[in-house]
């Protein structure tokens, strides 16, 4: 049995904001309105679609696997657009990166403070 991710949906106050903002500090494109849902495709083949809600958003964590390279272009993104990063969840040592696993890793909140991820090596694959 092959079992894949194919979408999740990501609440948001303004789907287009948020869509774009993830779509700029990672260097993807923005896909065409789906119904309600403004679509992200990330190269794996999942998409994160965009929905906008009027209510309190609950904020998720979505964790993107990155190459080494990858690693600094986004961080240069995010520092360029002046967010804070933090080398752990809950907002831990701010302005810093994580070395988990032999790799790198930060995190920072989008505009409706869902906590993404960026990491270089998956967890418990190295020392």
């Amino acid at each position: 049995m092959t079992v894949q991710l194919n979408h999740t949906i990501v609440a948001a106050h303004d789907k287009q904001t948020s869509a774009r903002f993830l779509a700029d500090i990672l260097g993807l494109e923005v896909s065409p309105q789906y119904g309600p849902f403004l679509p992200v495709a990330i190269p794996n083949g999942v998409t994160l679609d965009y929905m906008d809600t009027s209510g309190e958003i609950t904020p998720q964590h979505y964790a993107f696997l990155v190459s080494e390279d990858d690693f600094d272009t986004i961080l240069a993104r995010v520092r360029a657009a002046g967010l804070t990063h933090w080398a752990g969840p809950g907002h831990r040592r701010p302005g810093e990166i994580n070395r988990n696993d032999g790799g790198r890793g930060t995190y920072f909140d989008d505009p409706d403070g869902h906590s993404l991820e960026i990491l270089t090596r998956p967890y418990g694959s190295g020392s």
